[in-house]
């Protein structure tokens, strides 16, 4: 019975990743509105993102065409594409449908770039990730 339980479920599995991989169309961009690349900025700023192409929704929302932003700060390893992105002070999550957010960070060099996650806050296939963009914090 366990045995016919496991083969019953493999498929289930499959499908389940298989269904991971979200398409996006193929005219969709990210970007960043502000800051813009190379701008100096003095203490906590709002960072604007932009999409075309796309909606934006909530995490959890499985509308076509439709995502949610992930502000990558200080990130030089490439996301693995099947896989959620991760959640932390370097991977910033606006799971509500945020366009906007009030970032503070430490001074120095910095560097920013958007990813849309779909409903599971896996990257779409093909990803969209905007241009890093350069800041200097003082």
């Amino acid at each position: 019975m366990v045995t016919r339980r496991m083969m019953l479920a493999s498929p289930l599995i499959l499908s389940t990743s298989a269904l991971g991989k979200t398409t996006a169309p193929q005219d969709a961009y990210l970007y960043i509105i502000w800051p813009t690349d190379g701008t100096h900025i003095k203490g906590a700023f709002w960072c604007r993102f932009g999409l075309r192409g796309m909606g934006v929704t909530h995490a959890g929302d499985k509308t076509p065409n439709t995502g949610h932003h992930h502000l990558l700060i200080d990130i030089d390893e490439p996301l693995e594409p099947d896989v959620p992105i991760p959640s932390d002070k370097k991977h910033l999550h606006f799971g509500t449908g945020q366009t906007e957010a009030r970032i503070d960070l430490p001074p120095g060099p910095h560097t920013l770039q958007l990813v849309l996650g779909d409903a599971d806050h896996i990257p779409f296939d093909p990803p969209l990730v905007s241009k890093k963009v350069r800041i200097i914090v003082s």
